[in-house]
């Protein structure tokens, strides 16, 4: 198993309620997963590990499950995950430009995804299924219709200031 990030305190009383809602079958170990990512942002070592053997799994099989799907990280996500679509319409209608202004002006890079401070992270999506809205944004759950570099600065300015408001 490579090298994982455990940056969180894994809370096991959490993970046995996850567990006891879910189940224990292996059949469940996606779903199981998923709940803690929801709980922790990305899926920590300990928490895995944990998971695996209140399954009967071994860890190497989980941590399988979890590098197999793209909707698991293995990193801690930022406050803000930003997700920027780069399928063929948003593709074409200029999501690459946004997608530079956000990096920007976060100082990010494609191997460097998350800030500093943990506020943002940034990542680029195959499609969102939103072509018609193209190019889109999805910042946590709300959706930036026909983004544009201009108005992706002013949407990073605004939760940058709105957090630092409290």
């Amino acid at each position: 198993m490579t090298q994982l990030k455990s940056a969180a305190t894994v809370d096991f009383d959490l993970i046995d309620k996850i567990l006891s809602e879910c189940g224990t079958k292996k059949s469940n170990l996606i779903a199981v997963l998923q709940k803690i990512q929801e709980a922790y942002k990305y899926l920590p070592e300990d928490a895995m590990t944990y998971v695996a053997g209140k399954i009967g799994l071994s860890p190497a099989s989980v941590y399988g499950v979890a590098t197999f799907y793209s909707l698991f990280s293995l990193d801690p996500k930022g406050k803000y995950e930003v997700k920027i679509c780069d399928g063929t319409a948003c593709h074409v209608r200029g999501s690459l430009p946004v997608l530079d202004a956000v990096r920007g002006k976060l100082n990010l890079t494609d191997k460097k995804i998350t800030t500093d401070d943990g506020k943002f992270t940034v990542e680029t999506v195959s499609c969102l299924g939103a072509c018609g809205l193209a190019p889109v944004v999805v910042i946590n759950e709300k959706v930036y219709p026909q983004m544009t570099a201009e108005a992706i600065k002013i949407v990073i300015d605004t939760l940058i200031k709105e957090d630092s408001e409290g």
